[in-house]
């Protein structure tokens, strides 16, 4: 059987108590995508200053939604949304029931990553006994450049993450956490610096944001004006060379 199994992602499941609630309405009101049409998508949730504190797929289930997220936060962000739940009607816990799954090829019932179809294909399954496929899902998402979760984006502008080329964000919905600042640097066109994946030779020990020694690679947060497209994949050399 092959390693599909991400045992690094967890399920935060939101449901609604009535019909009267709507879990997507919620989200819309605090999440950088717009979560109103087709799911899955990519999107975060905010600081006021518009800086990263959480990032996921967002899938749906019947009525309900679920935030596919690292594991290791997946209690901080159900504790996180809580927080702006107020008196609303929605229940917000980790559903450890069910598991994210990955392969790099086609997989009955999957959907391509909604970030960068060469991510590969994703799905949701109840929980079993099989194999983990971690090692490999983060060696392929490094080599593509894809950086995420907190270590790696953590407290960095939304927009100097990759999040409009990765497609993490709607500049035509309306407001959510942090979006003040994320849209006046889109309108301003001004993206001073990327997180980019480098050869650990090559990282710079000031701009580091973390390492990965077993395979040589680093996720550097660097002036995009220091740059060169010849050492970045096509998806980000193609936004760098635009914004010039």
């Amino acid at each position: 059987m092959p390693q599909t199994h991400l045992s690094s992602r967890a399920l935060v499941r939101l449901s609604p108590r009535d019909t009267s609630e709507d879990v997507r309405a919620f989200l819309q009101g605090l999440v950088t995508n717009d979560v109103s049409g087709e799911l899955p998508v990519y999107a975060a949730l905010l600081s006021a200053q518009g800086k990263a504190m959480f990032d996921f797929l967002v899938w749906e289930d019947d009525r309900d939604i679920l935030l596919d997220c690292e594991a290791s936060i997946a209690p901080d962000l159900v504790k996180r949304l809580s927080l702006y739940r107020l008196r609303r009607a929605i229940d917000i816990a980790v559903d450890e029931t069910l598991a994210v799954h990955w392969s790099s090829e086609p997989a009955i019932g999957a959907v391509a990553d909604p970030r960068l179809p060469e991510l590969g294909n994703r799905w949701i399954a109840p929980l079993d006994d099989s194999e983990a496929a971690d090692e490999a899902w983060l060696a392929h998402r490094l080599s593509l450049g894809v950086p995420e979760g907190q270590a790696e984006l953590g407290d960095i502008l939304w927009l100097e993450t990759n999040a409009v080329e990765l497609n993490g964000v709607s500049f035509e919905k309306g407001c959510y956490v942090g979006q003040e600042n994320t849209a006046r640097m889109n309108w301003r066109q001004k993206v001073n610096r990327r997180l980019v994946i480098v050869p650990i030779a090559r990282s710079d020990e000031k701009r580091c944001k973390i390492t990965y020694p077993d395979l040589g690679l680093a996720v550097d947060h660097l002036r995009v004006d220091a740059l060169s497209s010849d050492n970045l994949p096509n998806w980000q050399s193609s936004a760098i060379t635009s914004s010039d």
